[in-house]
């Protein structure tokens, strides 16, 4: 066993006093009501955040409010938000290792992985926006006005900010969620009002403070700790909010839709996932193989793209199914503090308890367990799974997991492959193993998904937009997609 030892800073910022960050002000709950985090590891109480009531969410809003509208941020030019933006990735890069703990401590994840994925990630993509600050265009347009035959014109399009962000994260990827909205937020000049998930704000009040000492204006970035039922439903009925911008559930992001439709707030909604893997006949095997793994176990299988369903050509099968789980019964799980690990625990006991209902449901329904189906304690750890003999329509195939399940089920050619992996009522993302490159490009656009990785899976990069088609939500994060979600367009004409 390799336990890292917390950095002092990691330490300190857990038994701090629990403050948000509202305007200028790190403030407790207004009506000084706390809620205690645990980790997830042990199951033993880490710390406390406040509980934010409506009315600290009102004022947060207020904040981002006054500093979107008459702040000397609402004057900023492009270079300025560019150079705000590099200051803070770098900022985030020095302060790698705590932020990566205070991941591990909170989420459960591996903090060695947290620190070369999730922070350099977020890092990375703070790094990209930050470039897309000085190439926001509008452009000319040569116009007719046919009812006015007789006049000249000067027209042009502007692409503005569209003013505060309501954004509310998950708890699967707490930094990397928070900063793919904080990004295209700060790039274009927006301010922000950034609701944790419920498990996991600690790397966000950190970020906070490193927003603060990057030098932004007050009120530009607000986080308010609390419940969804409290915090979150404030947040998004809030009518001076003009964008929301949620990840999570499915079910949670059609009311917070419906919601913002009922306040003509724009909205993106990144939402659940139920991807396939396909390995075709000709594919490595091994890689395939190993990929999969690595698709379904990879953050304890709490992965909106997770590859949860795997669909492997016949004659191939019962060996790929073999080789994943010899992979899934020789990974270790424990403490993301400890270097050896393989794998972490789940994020709460109620997880824990969600996952363990859909094995045990497959238990249930005859299903084949190849391995796993185990869980224990303490903390809230469930061993890596196959199930196999298991019908398409089955709820272990038509629903989210989020957890290290993996349901596998044989095809026998390419068309069957293409109906199972559209047979779903998510789409935000598949991979497809193969060697054979036309028969690739004639799969990848009859695939119903935002992304589809080929020999890969899960492969993100901040040039790439991301997001889903059908329940899996509506708009994109990432690319110069995340800077058109978060600009309006103003069509301006001048009669000469």
């Amino acid at each position: 066993m390799a336990i890292a030892t917390l950095l002092p800073a990691t330490t300190a910022f857990i038994q701090r006093a629990p403050r948000m960050l509202i305007g200028a002000e790190w403030v407790e709950a207004a009506d000084g009501q706390t809620m205690p985090l645990r980790n997830p590891a042990t199951g033993e109480q880490l710390c406390v955040v406040p509980r934010a009531t409506v009315d600290d969410v009102d004022r947060a809003v207020l904040a981002a409010r006054q500093a979107f509208d008459d702040s000397p941020w609402s004057r900023t030019r492009p270079r300025e938000r560019q150079n705000l933006l590099w200051k803070l990735a770098d900022l985030m890069q020095r302060d790698a290792e705590l932020l990566a703990q205070l991941e591990c401590l909170n989420n459960g994840k591996s903090a060695a992985v947290a620190q070369v994925m999730d922070v350099q990630l977020a890092i990375d993509f703070l790094r990209y926006m930050a470039g897309w600050a000085t190439k926001i265009e509008g452009s000319s347009v040569e116009v007719s006005v046919p009812l006015m035959p007789d006049q000249q014109f000067h027209s042009f399009i502007r692409r503005e900010a569209v003013g505060v962000v309501g954004a509310i994260v998950a708890w699967n990827f707490p930094l990397l969620l928070a900063c793919w909205k904080l990004g295209p937020a700060l790039a274009t000049g927006c301010t922000v009002v950034l609701k944790p998930a419920d498990e996991t704000p600690l790397t966000a009040l950190k970020l906070a403070e490193l927003v603060q000492e990057a030098g932004y204006p007050d009120g530009v970035f607000n986080v308010v700790t609390g419940t969804g039922i409290t915090a979150g439903s404030a947040l998004t009925h809030n009518p001076r909010v003009d964008k929301l911008t949620f990840t999570g559930s499915t079910a949670v992001g059609k009311e917070i839709g419906k919601i913002a439709m009922d306040n003509m707030t724009r909205v993106t909604l990144e939402l659940g996932g139920k991807s396939p893997t396909i390995v075709m006949a000709d594919a490595d095997l091994g890689s395939a193989a190993a990929g999969a793994a690595s698709a379904i176990f990879f953050n304890q299988g709490q992965v909106c793209c997770a590859g949860s369903r795997l669909y492997v050509q016949r004659k191939h099968f019962d060996n790929v199914v073999a080789d994943i789980a010899g992979i899934a019964n020789a990974m270790k799980l424990g403490s993301g503090l400890d270097t050896s690990v393989d794998m972490g625990p789940l994020i709460s006991a109620r997880q824990q308890e969600r996952v363990w209902r859909y094995i045990e449901m497959g238990r249930d329904s005859g299903a084949t367990l190849a391995c796993g189906g185990e869980r224990f304690g303490p903390g809230y750890f469930v061993k890596p799974t196959v199930i196999v003999d298991v019908d398409q329509q089955h709820s272990l195939v038509q629903e989210e997991i989020f957890g290290p399940v993996l349901v596998a089920i044989p095809f026998d050619d390419e068309a069957e492959a293409l109906r199972l992996a559209n047979d779903s009522p998510y789409g935000l993302g598949a991979s497809i193993w193969s060697n054979d490159l036309a028969a690739v490009h004639r799969m990848i656009p009859r695939i119903k998904s935002g992304s589809v990785w080929v020999n890969c899976h899960s492969a993100l990069d901040p040039a790439l937009p991301f997001g889903g088609y059908k329940m899996s939500g509506v708009g994109r994060e990432m690319g110069y997609a995340a800077i058109e979600h978060y600009t309006e367009l103003k069509s301006v004409l001048i009669k000469l």
